[in-house]
């Protein structure tokens, strides 16, 4: 078969989601399937190359409101690729549109990969109303386009799909997998060497947050919350591992995180997949405070690090824990 993917982001960008579609591109490729990814090009990438079998084809975009942009300018990369392909599957939200479009224009099937469903969240995660509005209209618009499946990642994800008419009966569960060979409890020890290169000790109670600092990842909340931490675990310290985007929730968190003081949290950029089990094996907890999430690998992994993991109940890391 010959597969398009259309993602706003792919490798070497970081997030749970790009790992999970390189993985499915690569493994994909690897059984013989023809598979070209539509994406941003981003700094320091090429504008057409391919990757491990797999053609990447990335689409110029400003570097502001980058992922917006995906959605109208990315048309035409896509649709040169869907007459070619025999199907079409596009994430969730911004590549949705022309995506859509391209399929109806080739008659090719189209396979929407929702990665979360916020409805009435939008209201909640601190946006301005207008904003809130804005993203509650797009992701409703995206959503009820009529698509010919819908890959769920979770439970959860999936019930809050099938209230959009179109969806119901086409909807169908499939989590996604994570490397373990890479994420292996008896496959490294790097507790000690971790916690060296960050200053702590033995003594202290390390917990850690890594991922982005989104609407919906809960960070702000998370730091607000050391405080109470510490008067119950009075050698609590909490690291975060955070990427730099988006950048205004990434600046929010670095000024929340200055009042606290070097004592109380470990700011530290992401790191690379291949370091992340080390970090887990590190630390004592993982949390996870996002208000929504539809899958959550951080989750998965650091359960599979055999990691105690604190999560929310209403979102999907209930079902995925």
């Amino acid at each position: 078969m010959n597969i398009c993917f259309v993602y706003e982001y792919y490798y070497p960008h970081i997030g749970g989601g790009e790992v999970l579609f390189q993985r499915l591109a690569e493994g994909i490729a690897a059984r013989g399937h023809k598979v070209c990814v539509i994406t941003s090009l981003l700094a320091d990438t090429q504008k057409n190359e391919v990757l491990n079998g797999v053609e990447i084809r990335r689409v110029p975009v400003p570097r502001f409101a980058e992922r917006y942009w995906f959605t109208f300018l990315a048309y035409r990369e896509i649709s040169a690729a869907a007459a070619r392909a025999d199907v079409i599957q596009v994430g969730t939200y911004n590549g949705a549109p022309a995506a859509w479009l391209a399929a109806r224009r080739h008659r090719k099937p189209v396979v929407l990969f929702p990665f979360e469903v916020l409805g009435d969240l939008w209201f909640k995660v601190g946006l301005n109303p207008v904003s809130a509005l804005a993203f509650r209209i797009f992701e409703q618009a995206v959503l009820t386009l009529p698509y010919d499946a819908y890959s769920c990642i979770s439970q959860s994800t999936m019930k809050s799909l099938v209230r959009f008419r179109r969806a119901r009966g086409k909807a169908f569960l499939a989590y996604p997998g994570i490397d373990y060979d890479l994420f292996d409890p008896s496959g490294t020890d790097a507790r000690n060497r971790i916690r060296e290169r960050l200053g702590v000790d033995e003594r202290t109670f390390l917990c850690s947050y890594t991922g982005r600092p989104g609407v919906v990842k809960g960070v702000e909340f998370l730091l607000r919350a050391v405080p109470e931490i510490r008067k119950r675990i009075p050698e609590a310290r909490l690291l975060l591992l955070l990427s730099k985007s988006p950048r205004a929730k990434y600046k929010e968190a670095e000024k929340l995180a200055a009042e606290l003081g070097d004592d109380a949290v470990i700011f530290r950029d992401q790191v690379m997949l291949d370091e992340l089990p080390g970090y887990h094996q590190a630390s004592d907890c993982i949390i996870i405070p996002s208000l929504n999430e539809g899958f959550g690998f951080t989750c998965v992994e650091a359960c599979t690090m055999e990691r105690p993991v604190v999560v929310p109940t209403p979102v999907s890391l209930h079902d995925v824990v």
